[in-house]
């Protein structure tokens, strides 16, 4: 299972770093995780690294790298 946050937390890495500050459904979206909790395991493992900023515009959560 850490194996596969890893994974899951490098493609949300590349896919910030190519789009820039993305909504979750985006990072969703150009991630091709399928699985909500998947994503925001990998979240989690960016945030602990300092790597990630949160942001709520109008009710949707927005993501970016630090």
């Amino acid at each position: 299972m850490i194996e596969l946050i890893g994974t899951n937390a490098g493609l949300v890495w590349n896919a910030l770093n190519e789009g820039g500050k993305m909504s979750v459904k985006a990072v969703k979206k150009a991630t091709k995780i399928k699985a909500e909790k998947d994503m925001y395991a990998a979240f989690g493992w960016l945030a602990k690294e300092g790597k990630l900023a949160f942001e709520d515009v109008e009710g949707e959560l927005y993501v970016a790298l630090v």
